[in-house]
């Protein structure tokens, strides 16, 4: 049997890049928290005492769908440049308090 032995470096980035990884997926959900906390922030225009809905803002934004709204706020996608531009617009912030989470 032969056996074989990995550098110590090879074992060491393979372990920073797992923790890497999971230190995105926590980013993405709190990031996508902030979204949902954005958006509860704007009273629905068809109902006054409510919080706009995916589907609202999703018509606000015209090129963002209700799934991608949906998705950002789970933190299970990486949106594009342009629909965090886009997005910020339909929340009324500027690009600096999206991100401000």
């Amino acid at each position: 049997m032969v056996t074989y032995e990995l550098p110590i470096i090879f074992i060491f980035t393979k372990t920073f890049m797992v923790m890497d990884i999971y230190k995105i997926i926590e980013e993405k959900k709190r990031f996508g928290k902030h979204v949902l906390f954005l958006r509860r922030k704007i009273k629905s225009s068809d109902y006054p005492d409510k919080f706009i809905s995916q589907q609202e803002l999703s018509d606000r934004s015209d090129s963002i769908s209700k799934k991608t709204i949906g998705e950002i706020e789970r933190g299970e996608t990486n949106p594009s440049f342009e629909t965090l531009y886009v997005l910020a617009k339909a929340l009324n912030v500027s690009l600096k308090e999206l991100f401000n989470f």
